[in-house]
């Protein structure tokens, strides 16, 4: 009996002091599939850890949070309605008429 031919898609990715390999296939039956991502960093994840520790980690992770969320933050502003300052009611008095 002949063995069905695997089905495995592989990309791979060399960027400066970082190699990314993807691979997906799929299970001779066709009942399963499987993703592998491979990261190899030069120097290791252990000096870029021995960077990050010596870092301000807070900064690290806000800056994070705010290069990923900018985009939508900027869409969801562009999305409201224009309001005019100047069109509001002046506030009340907060003295008291003697």
């Amino acid at each position: 009996m002949e063995e069905p031919h695997l089905d495995e898609t592989r990309i791979t990715a060399r960027l400066p002091r970082l190699d990314i390999e993807i691979v997906h296939g799929r299970s001779p039956g066709g009942e399963s599939e499987h993703l592998s991502v491979r990261l190899q960093a030069v120097p290791s994840f252990e000096a870029f850890g021995r960077y990050a520790e010596a870092a301000n980690p807070f900064l690290f992770w806000m800056r994070l949070a705010q290069t990923a969320w900018a985009p939508w933050l900027g869409a969801a502003s562009a999305s409201l309605p224009r309001t005019n300052a100047n069109r509001l009611p002046a506030p009340p008095d907060s003295g008291t008429d003697s």
